[in-house]
């Protein structure tokens, strides 16, 4: 079962090489090929280009990578019941701890740091509040909630609530606190094929999962990988692009509001949902692209601008080395706005 039901509306990164025809293929060294493996997985698609020029085999690489995103399922879907996230779900006592692997402790340690980086923006704990506004696992609503049980949600809410081990195991503060990691879990994804990939000799590839991306090296053709941002808006179509950029050895990642949402009396509620509040944000963002050295990384920080907003969000990324960004917000009027990072365009 997928690990993303939930955020399957975070797919804003239009894959060039797939959309405009795969352009790498135009020009090149002839004894130079581009390998493409796809499948599905966590819910969505994923598309994986890998440059090969003879001197490595790619038998076998397209199992070892089915293989991958098994585990990474194994490790953090909340559908599994045996996952090691939902054995964490099921503790019921406080402090009590459980072994958890080293793949999932790193992911543990990324989202600690993510968590201090954004004061709260993102957090691992949010999905009560995401459920209680209707854009969870349990049920749509086209109304707010009570703001008594918003608060009583927030009590359950903190990843400051979750004790992470040196020695990798892990606890909660409170029995009621759960971890939902969708936010984080396709950038993850992506980290982890891309390992693969790098342990199997191949320097020059890029991944895709469910529009997270990473590229590495360069293309065929001997030049950098080109991605595109989808337009944000919610009437643009899937391939619609609003930006295209060029990768290498970076991750991309967006995410967006301009599809999931409803209205009530004229005001609207997106699925963006502030933790350090617990309701919907009302900054305008549409759209948050970032470009990180990490995946899981960039998935984060994505999730995190939007609750932010350009002015915090900004201040962050411009303080974080390695990192760029652009966000995108809506005026009044329908009009798109953009505010880069200090080096987002020289960087692209």
């Amino acid at each position: 079962m997928s690990i993303h039901r939930t955020y399957q509306m975070k797919k804003q990164i239009v894959w060039l090489p797939v959309v405009l025809g795969m352009l790498a293929l135009a020009a090149g060294c002839s004894s130079r090929h581009e390998v493409l493996i796809q499948g599905d997985t966590m819910g969505t698609t994923y598309h994986i280009k890998v440059v090969t020029d003879g001197k490595h085999s790619i038998h076998g690489l397209a199992d070892k990578i089915t293989a991958c995103l098994k585990q990474v399922n194994q490790d953090m879907s909340v559908f599994i019941p045996d996952s090691e996230i939902s054995r964490f779900n099921h503790l019921d006592k406080a402090n009590e701890k459980i072994k958890i692997s080293d793949g999932f402790y790193q992911v543990m340690t990324v989202a600690a740091r993510l968590y201090r980086w954004t004061d709260g923006a993102w957090d691992g704990t949010v999905m009560p509040l995401v459920n209680l506004w209707g854009f969870g696992t349990k049920g749509r609503r086209t109304t707010p909630p009570d703001p008594k049980a918003v608060q009583a949600a927030m009590e359950t809410v903190g990843f400051h609530r979750i004790i992470i081990g040196k020695d990798h195991t892990l606890a909660k503060r409170r029995p009621d606190v759960t971890l939902d990691l969708a936010s984080i879990a396709k950038g993850y994804g992506v980290d982890a094929v891309s390992r693969v990939i790098r342990e199997n000799g191949f320097s020059n590839f890029l991944v895709e999962i469910g529009g997270e991306v990473f590229a590495s090296g360069v293309r065929k053709d001997g030049k950098p990988w080109r991605v595109g941002i989808n337009r944000p808006v919610d009437n643009a179509s899937p391939t619609a692009v609003y930006r295209a950029l060029w990768l290498k050895n970076k991750a991309l990642a967006t995410s967006g509001d301009y599809r999931n949402f409803f209205k009530t009396k004229g005001v609207q509620y997106s699925h963006i949902i502030d933790p350090t509040t617990g309701d919907p944000v009302e900054n305008g963002v549409v759209s948050a692209s970032v470009m990180a050295n990490t995946c899981t990384e960039a998935d984060g920080l994505a999730t995190a601008l939007m609750v932010m907003g350009p002015k915090k969000g900004l201040a962050l990324v411009n303080r974080l080395p390695g990192v760029e960004c652009l966000i995108v917000v809506q005026t009044k009027s329908g009009a798109l706005i953009n505010y880069p990072s200090r080096g987002f365009e020289s960087g692209t």
